[in-house]
């Protein structure tokens, strides 16, 4: 027995198969987490395989083959017209892989990989399909080089409007020092950085705190950065009286199996992990979040913050965020204007987010509002500083090398004296300049 879509879902699958009337031969479906999207790409798996159509499905873990293959059993698309596939192995065996005629990508932000664009290219004259609730990249900018239309239908916030998601409380207790914080050459926080921003070991004791305060007893997954620190952040609740266990890609998949269904069964409260728990990945239902790892990335913010907001009636998903990702992303459910050019950034090359922490019980809210919807807490409001004035001050010339000139990147620079003034103008450190400088060739 086939599926039964929702109005919205149908709406997408309509929208999809239009865009191909229209000429359209690479779109790309936003589906937020949580809308349901293997029952979407399932229904236009199940319409092609019906005419006699092969399907690649691509994924880039193991894991997501088995949740895909039983959806696609429950909806009844026919199997032996879809190759199920995982990058790393489509692109070592291509003159072995039978030539379809749609490619579904799941989780389509990884597209740009060169595995992805390699078989891309193999199979060039192919219709594609990619699916991802952040269609956007680690740097900012968007799917233009793979996907030539967006298809959208619904946000976050109109699913949690109409119960299709949880409602939830986001709280950000600032326990580390993020100016420790490095990105690597992948364009994310580099573990040792992480380690040394994470170094006062008084943080484990404060996830407890936090945790007990705002969702005790709440069945909770906690996002740490090493395998070693989630090790530990599971030790010190168990310490504290708490079931908490941690799980990793390595972990054997019996003893996974078996720990994931303590879970399920309450006899565990706390799963501890590093990044396994994200795109995809199949969990009983959970409450809490606490977020331990801080990210770069939108798309794996998104998806871990968004973990605990299954719905069911009476729900209230809580969020702790220990690394402050929120003043980076914003909140999880915010309205985001999606393109396939990428998001426009401000001139210090941060995305400005418009939010602000309750200082009463430390919720984070829309910039908008004018009190705190956790607690009800109005901040006061500051009037406008009068102009002082200092009497004693003297006055003294100001020549051009006294003036920071305000550049609005650093390609507008001519040189690295001009570089030296903008690293100085944004609080950067001077190594910033000399680093943009050797990109700019004004060092050799």
């Amino acid at each position: 027995m086939t599926f039964q879509l929702h109005d919205y879902q149908q709406n997408l699958v309509t929208k999809t198969r239009q865009s191909y009337a229209d000429g359209y031969k690479a779109p790309c479906v936003v589906a937020p987490c949580g809308a349901g999207k293997s029952v979407i790409i399932s229904d236009i798996a199940r319409m092609t395989t019906s005419k006699g159509n092969r399907v690649l499905f691509l994924v880039h873990r193991k894991e997501l083959i088995d949740q895909i293959t039983n959806t696609f059993k429950q909806n009844e698309v026919d199997l032996n017209l879809v190759h199920f596939g995982m990058v790393q192995t489509v692109v070592r065996r291509l003159d072995k892989t039978p030539k379809p005629q749609l490619i579904i990508t799941d989780e389509n932000h990884h597209g740009m990989a060169a595995s992805y664009q390699k078989i891309y290219d193999h199979f060039s004259d192919v219709l594609r399909l990619g699916f991802t609730a952040t269609p956007i990249r680690l740097n900012g900018s968007g799917l233009g080089d793979i996907n030539d239309i967006l298809i959208e239908e619904v946000d976050a916030k109109w699913l949690i409007d109409h119960e299709y998601l949880s409602p939830y409380k986001y709280y950000a207790p600032k326990l580390i020092d993020t100016e420790k914080l490095k990105l690597n050459s992948l364009r994310e926080f580099s573990s040792t950085s992480i380690n040394n921003a994470m170094e006062d070991k008084t943080i484990y004791g404060d996830v407890i705190k936090h945790y007990k305060q705002l969702a005790d007893g709440e069945q909770a997954i906690a996002y740490c950065h090493s395998i070693k620190a989630s090790e530990l952040i599971a030790w010190e609740f168990r310490e504290h009286g708490i079931q908490a266990v941690h799980i990793d890609a390595k972990t054997p998949k019996d003893v996974r199996t078996e720990l994931i269904q303590k879970f399920r069964d309450r006899e565990i409260q706390v799963l501890c992990n590093v990044d396994l728990i994200g795109e995809g990945f199949d969990v009983p239902d959970c409450s809490t979040v606490i977020m331990l790892r801080p990210t770069q990335s939108l798309s794996l913010f998104i998806q871990q913050s968004m973990r605990g907001m299954r719905y069911r009636p009476g729900k209230m998903s809580i969020i702790i965020d220990h690394v402050d990702n929120v003043r980076r992303h914003g909140l999880p459910d915010m309205k985001r204007k999606w393109n396939l050019e990428g998001t426009k950034k401000s001139s210090s090359g941060e995305v400005e987010i418009k939010i602000k922490q309750c200082e009463n019980c430390y919720a984070v809210y829309p910039q908008s509002e004018s009190e705190c919807p956790m607690c009800g807490h109005a901040p006061e409001v500051q009037e406008p500083k009068e102009y002082e004035v200092d009497e004693t001050a003297e006055l003294e010339e100001v020549t051009e090398s006294d003036i920071v000139l305000d550049f609005r990147d650093p390609e507008d620079c001519k040189n690295m004296k001009e570089l030296y003034q903008l690293a100085k103008h944004r609080n950067y450190k001077p190594g910033w300049a000399y680093y943009q400088g050797k990109l700019l060739g004004f060092i050799s």
